[in-house]
């Protein structure tokens, strides 16, 4: 049996990348078989290039985090405070949710916000429909029923997290929007016919022209990827 163990041991595929550890994740993105380790230091790598190449951000500026709760919110959040240690960006981050007042469904996540400020150790700041419209999204349904409710819940969320990042008086706001995201919004911008939006959903920075634009680091990256980053 020991032998048997060791020529399986000996036979198991090497990360491509250090090659010594045994490669133990297959990387959507790029196929190779690597390791835990390697896929991080790739990913991250990746996210650092991206925000170099494109001039995301300059030294000293205030960036708010879009916190969801959600897989990509949640790695942006970690991913973003790491680099910023790491590669001395210089930048002050803050986690910004909104509580749309959901009966069930934001709960959750907002326990999960406020473990990532307690991990990450970033300010957070929590603005809800109910402070800034008087109303919850719950209270609105009852008056408008289910019809359209999402779309009521979409422009209010924009702007409810426009309005957060006012009161942080934060320059810039980053959102986990990936590649997948991406490549749906492109397809249903097609099938609607709407030509016009085509370019700004493919731009990695959105808002320019108004006073807190909106980046997204995950443009290139992987839903798989960061599902992988975050349960690994």
């Amino acid at each position: 049996m020991e032998g048997e163990g060791g020529e399986r041991k000996r036979g198991a595929r090497l990360c491509c990348v250090c090659k010594k550890s045994r490669a133990s994740v297959k990387r959507p993105k790029t196929l190779e078989q690597i390791c835990r380790e390697c896929f991080y230091d790739a990913f991250e790598s990746e996210i650092h290039q991206v925000i170099l190449e494109n001039q995301l951000f300059s030294p000293g500026e205030r960036v708010a985090i879009g916190a969801s709760g959600g897989k990509d919110s949640t790695v942006l959040a970690y991913v973003l405070s790491k680099l910023n240690r790491l590669h001395n960006y210089g930048l002050h981050l803050f986690l910004l949710s909104v509580d749309e007042g959901i009966t069930g469904y934001r709960d959750d996540s907002l326990e999960t916000v406020h473990r990532n400020q307690i991990q990450y150790g970033l300010p957070l700041k929590v603005v809800s429909y109910k402070d800034l419209y008087g109303w919850t999204m719950d209270e609105i349904v009852r008056v408008i029923g289910l019809k359209n409710n999402c779309t009521f819940c979409g422009v209010f969320r924009r702007q409810a997290l426009d309005r957060g990042a006012s009161l942080l008086k934060v320059d810039k706001v980053v959102t986990g929007h990936n590649a997948d995201d991406i490549a749906e919004t492109v397809l249903l911008n097609l099938l609607r016919g709407d030509v016009a939006r085509l370019s700004r959903c493919t731009s990695i920075t959105t808002g320019e022209d108004g006073p807190i634009p909106r980046c997204k680091p995950f443009k290139y990256t992987y839903e798989k990827e960061i599902v992988m980053h975050l349960l690994s």
